[in-house]
C-alpha cells in the first residue's frame, strides 16, 4: 500500500514503529512523545494502515484547518497519491475526500460533532489525537468522549495521543485500560539538526513590533535561510510588517494568521523560488503541526494571545501572556526541521526557567455551555467523564443556567428539543440559536450569513459595523470568501433553508436583529450624546469609538467586545431600532414600580419604568402607586433609620420609657422577658405592628400618634398593660387628687415634681415595682422653685419639714404650712380658699 515506505523509515519517529505496532496488537491505547520534525504527524497513520486490526478508517485530529490540509497533503505525497484518494481531509471550510479515503485528517471540532452524531464510530479503527499538549477544549473533550465510547461500545477502537511536549505520564494515566493498566508511553528522538540559541532580551523603551523588526533584520544578515517570526496576534503582525518595508527584493514577506486568505497561508508554507528567502510573520497557528519549507531561523517574541472567558462579564477576553516552555520548545523546533537552525528569543536566558512548563488547559477558564449541553445529550454530567483536568463545578453551574435561558435544557438539566437542534449544528451555540430563531421569523438565510461572518475573523474586513462587513463580504471574490459562502450554503441546508442568492443591500437593522438573537444580553443602549458609553441588557458597560458611525445609533446589538465588565471595548456590532427591540424582546420587557424613601421629607416617591434587563426604556411619575409597595418602603425606612424617625406622641414615648425601666430590672420582672417594647424587638416585628398603620400613607407623619400608642399597648396585651400600670404607673395621683407625670428617664431614678400641700396626709412614701423602688419626689414651692428632694417622705415630714415650713410661712403666708403634714388635710387651695395655680 505504501509506495514510499522507505521514506517513512528514514524519519526519526520510525524508531518506535515496531514497539507501537506490537503495543496496539495487544492493547488499545498508546501515548507518543516525539520532538518537532520527527515525522509523527506524517508517518504514524500510514504505518498503522498495514496492521491486521486496521480494517477501517484512521482519523487524525489536527488542531487547525491549515495544519489539517497540510498534513493530508504531506501524507498523500509520501503515499504517492493526490489528496482525496487514500488520504483526505475535512475542515469546516473545506473538504477533499472520497469513499476510498482510509486516512482522514479532520479538525477537532469536526470530530467532536461526528462522535456525538454516531458514538459507535462505525468503520473507524483508530483515532490519533495530534498535538494534545495544546489542551484546547475540543481536544480534551474529544478524547474524553472517545475514551467513554471505547469503554462502553468499542473496546477494539485504538486511541493514540501524540505531541512533542506533553506531560506523557498524565496522559498515560488517563488512557489506562481496565485490566491492562496505564497506556504505553513511547518516546522517539527527533531529527538531529542542531539549534543555536540567541537570547536577545527586549528593550523596554521600544514596542514589541520594533523589537521584533530589529531582531529580524539582524537575523537576516547573520544567518542563512528563511525566517519564521512568532508574534502574539494579528495587530502585532501587521505593525511588524509595516516596519519591515524596503526589504531587499529577494526577500518575500508573508503573514500567517487566521484572517489571512487561504492562498497566502498556503504560500507561506511552500518552497520559495531559487535565490529568494522568506520571512513569515505568524501567530500561534504556525506553532505546531506545520513544516514551513525553507525555514532555518525562528524569531520568538515570547508572547502569545489566549482567549480567556471572564465569568463576571460573560465575555471572552484576549489576553497577551508569556509563552510556556512547551510552546517555546515547539516554536524553536520549526527552525531545525530541514537543516541547522537558529533561534532568536526576545527574553533573557535566565528568564527561561521562569516560564510555566505547559500551556494552561482551556477547560479551566472557558465557557462550558456547549460542552455541558453535549454531555446532557450524551447522558452524563461533565464530571462523569474522564479528564486530564476536570471542568470547574462553578463553570458547569453557570453553563446550566445559560442553557436553561436558551431553552436548550429543562430545569432538571435534561435536553429539550431546541437543545438537540442546537447540538446538531456544527457551530457555536449562540449562532445556532440565532439561526433557528431567525428561521422561524422568516430571515434565517441572513442569520446564516451573519453567523459565518462572525465565526470567520477577517471576512468582509475588520469594520466594527457588521452590516458594512456583510455587504463587503457579498462582493468579495477571494478564495476565503468563496469558501465562506460555501460554508453558509452547507449550514442553510442543515437547517432546512434553500440556498439563496447574494444580497447587495441589507435593510437597516436586519443584521442587528440577528445579532440580538444570538447575544440578547449584549443588546446595548447609548448613554451619552457622543455615543461613547453604552449599557447592555446584561448590565455590562460597553465603550465605542465616538468617531464610529455607529456612535449615533440609539441601539446596538454587540457581537464582540473585549475588556472589563464595566467598560468593554466594542469590536463588532450592528444597529437596532426601537421597534425591533419591542418586537424581539416583548416577553422580556418588564414594567416595574420604583418606590424610594426620601429621608428629607420622610415620604415615599414613586415612579413607573419599563426595563429590558439593566436598560431602562422609559420612566415617569406613577399616578396609581401600589399601596402595599409604599407601605413596605416606609417600613423598610424605619428599619434602616431607626424608630426615632416615627412621629411618636408623648404618651407613646412615656409608655416605652416605663417599659424600658421595667426591662432594666428584668431579672425580677419575668413577665417582660420576651423583649416587649425594646428597639430590637419592635424593629424585628415591624411587619406585625407597624405595617397595618402604614397602609394608605405616603409619609410617616400621616400615621396617627394615637394609633402608634395603641399599637404599643396591643403588643403588651391587656394583662401586660395592667401589670405595667401597677408596677410603673404613668402618673402620680396625690391625696389632693392632682395628677403628675412621672419622669422615668430622670437622673437618680423615676421622679415627679409636686407641691408638698398635695401630699398632706400621706404617711408612706410612694413606691414602684411592687415597693422595690422609691419614687423620687421633687418638692417645689408655690412659685415652682425646688425646696427639697426626697425618697423617704415619712422621714422628711418628721425631720427637715419644720425648718422648711418655718421659712416658707414667711415667704408664702397664704399657703398652709402645718406642723404635722402627715396628719393634715391635703389641699390644692390657699388658706383663703383660692385654688393653687
Amino acid at each position: 500500500m505504501l509506495k514510499n515506505n522507505a521514506l517513512l523509515k528514514e524519519l526519526p519517529v520510525s524508531s518506535i514503529f515496531e514497539p507501537l505496532a506490537e503495543t496496539l496488537r495487544n492493547r488499545s491505547n498508546a501515548v507518543i512523545i516525539a520532538p518537532p520534525g520527527s515525522g509523527k504527524t506524517t508517518a504514524i497513520a500510514p504505518i498503522l494502515l498495514q496492521e491486521d486490526w486496521c480494517q477501517g478508517q484512521i482519523i487524525l485530529l489536527s488542531p487547525r484547518r491549515l495544519a489539517a490540509k497540510a498534513a493530508a497533503e504531506r501524507i498523500a505525497q509520501i503515499m504517492g497519491e493526490p489528496v482525496g484518494q487514500t488520504v483526505g481531509y475535512l475542515t469546516r471550510m473545506e473538504s477533499q475526500r472520497s469513499d476510498k479515503s482510509r486516512i482522514l485528517v479532520v479538525t477537532q471540532g469536526i470530530f467532536r460533532h461526528q462522535i456525538q452524531q454516531d458514538p459507535e464510530l462505525p468503520n473507524i479503527s483508530a483515532v490519533l489525537f495530534d498535538e494534545v499538549h495544546e489542551r484546547s477544549l475540543d481536544s480534551d473533550f474529544s478524547l474524553s468522549l472517545a475514551l467513554d465510547v471505547q469503554s462502553a461500545l468499542r473496546p477494539d477502537l485504538r486511541l493514540i495521543a501524540m505531541s512533542a511536549t506533553m506531560d506523557g505520564t498524565r496522559f498515560s494515566d488517563l488512557m489506562a485500560e481496565e485490566g491492562a493498566g496505564k497506556a504505553s508511553l513511547l518516546e522517539s528522538q527527533g531529527r538531529c539538526y542542531p539549534l543555536h540559541y540567541y537570547y536577545e532580551g527586549r528593550r523596554p523603551d521600544l514596542s514589541i513590533e520594533q523589537n521584533m523588526a530589529t531582531v529580524i533584520r539582524r537575523a537576516l544578515l547573520e544567518n542563512d535561510g528563511g525566517i519564521l517570526a512568532f508574534l502574539p496576534g494579528i495587530a502585532e503582525i501587521e505593525r511588524t510588517a509595516a516596519l519591515l518595508e524596503n526589504l531587499p527584493s529577494n526577500i518575500l514577506l508573508y503573514r500567517l494568521h487566521s484572517s489571512v486568505d487561504f492562498r497566502e497561508q498556503h504560500a507561506a508554507i511552500q518552497v520559495v523560488p531559487k535565490g529568494y528567502r522568506k520571512i513569515v510573520l505568524a501567530s500561534a497557528i504556525a506553532e505546531t503541526s506545520l513544516t514551513l519549507d525553507g525555514i532555518r531561523i525562528v524569531v520568538d517574541s515570547g508572547l502569545t494571545r489566549r482567549a480567556r472567558y471572564d465569568r463576571q462579564s460573560g465575555l471572552t477576553r484576549l489576553v497577551t501572556e508569556r509563552v510556556s516552555r512547551a510552546s517555546a520548545e515547539q516554536r524553536a523546533g520549526r527552525a531545525g526541521r530541514q537543516d541547522v537552525g537558529y533561534v532568536w528569543r526576545l527574553w533573557e536566558e535566565a528568564a527561561q526557567v521562569g516560564l510555566s512548563p505547559y500551556d494552561p488547559p482551556e477547560i479551566i477558564e472557558a465557557d462550558l455551555s456547549a460542552l455541558t449541553l453535549d454531555c446532557a445529550l450524551w447522558g452524563v454530567t461533565p464530571n462523569q467523564l474522564r479528564w486530564i483536568d476536570s471542568p470547574p463545578e462553578k463553570a458547569i453551574e453557570e453553563a446550566y443556567k445559560r442553557l436553561e435561558n436558551l431553552q436548550a435544557i429543562s430545569s432538571d438539566k435534561r435536553p429539550l428539543p431546541h437543545g438537540r437542534d442546537l447540538a446538531a449544528l456544527p457551530m457555536p451555540l449562540p449562532f445556532g440559536h440565532m439561526i433557528l430563531k431567525a428561521k422561524a421569523k422568516g430571515w434565517g438565510a441572513l442569520a446564516v450569513d451573519v453567523a459565518v461572518l462572525l465565526s470567520e475573523r477577517g471576512i468582509g474586513g475588520m469594520d466594527i459595523d457588521i452590516e458594512n462587513r456583510l455587504n463587503r463580504f457579498y462582493r468579495e471574490k477571494t478564495l476565503r470568501s468563496q469558501k465562506a459562502r460555501q460554508l453558509a450554503n452547507r449550514w442553510r441546508k442543515q437547517v432546512g433553508l434553500t440556498i439563496s442568492s447574494k444580497r447587495d443591500v441589507i435593510e437597516m437593522g436586519d443584521v442587528g436583529a440577528c445579532v440580538a438573537l444570538a447575544f440578547p444580553d449584549r443588546v446595548a443602549k447609548r448613554r451619552d450624546a457622543k455615543g461613547e458609553q453604552w449599557i447592555s441588557a446584561g448590565g455590562r458597560g460597553f465603550r465605542l469609538d465616538p468617531l464610529s458611525p455607529l456612535a449615533q445609533s440609539e441601539w446596538l446589538a454587540v457581537a464582540e467586545a473585549q475588556g472589563s465588565a464595566q467598560s468593554a471595548r466594542i469590536l463588532s456590532a450592528a444597529t437596532l431600532t426601537t421597534e425591533q427591540i419591542n418586537a424581539l424582546f416583548s416577553e422580556k420587557i418588564v414594567v416595574e414600580q420604583n418606590v424610594r424613601f426620601n429621608f428629607a421629607t420622610k415620604s415615599v416617591e414613586t415612579e413607573r419604568l419599563q426595563r429590558l434587563g439593566a436598560i431602562i426604556l422609559s420612566r415617569g411619575q406613577d399616578d396609581s402607586p401600589d399601596e402595599e409597595a409604599i407601605a413596605s418602603a416606609l417600613m423598610e425606612a424605619v428599619q434602616q433609620y431607626g424608630l426615632d424617625i416615627l412621629p411618636w406622641s408623648d404618651a407613646a414615648l412615656a409608655l416605652r420609657e416605663r417599659w424600658a425601666f421595667v426591662a432594666a430590672h428584668q431579672s425580677e420582672e419575668k413577665a417582660f422577658s420576651d423583649g416587649g417594647l425594646s428597639d430590637d424587638t419592635l424593629l424585628s416585628k415591624v411587619d406585625e405592628w407597624l405595617y397595618p398603620l402604614l397602609l394608605g400613607c405616603r409619609r410617616l407623619d400621616q400615621i396617627k400618634a394615637s394609633d402608634l400608642t395603641q399599637a404599643l399597648e396591643n403588643i403588651l396585651g391587656w394583662q401586660g398593660k395592667q401589670q405595667l400600670d401597677q408596677w410603673v404607673p404613668a402618673r402620680l395621683i396625690t391625696p389632693a387628687g392632682s395628677s403628675h407625670v412621672i419622669d422615668y428617664k430622670a437622673d437618680g431614678g423615676p421622679a415627679v415634681e409636686v407641691r408638698p400641700q398635695a401630699l398632706f396626709g400621706m404617711k408612706k412614701h410612694p413606691m414602684l415595682l411592687n415597693g422595690r423602688v422609691a419614687l423620687v419626689l421633687r418638692l417645689v414651692s408655690p412659685a415652682g422653685r425646688p425646696i427639697q428632694t426626697t425618697q423617704n417622705l415619712t422621714d422628711f415630714w418628721a425631720g427637715s419639714w419644720n425648718m422648711i415650713a418655718k421659712e416658707m410661712r414667711g415667704r408664702y403666708p397664704r399657703h398652709p404650712w402645718p406642723e404635722d403634714p402627715a396628719s393634715a388635710e391635703p389641699t390644692l387651695r390657699t388658706q383663703k380658699g383660692r385654688k393653687i395655680s
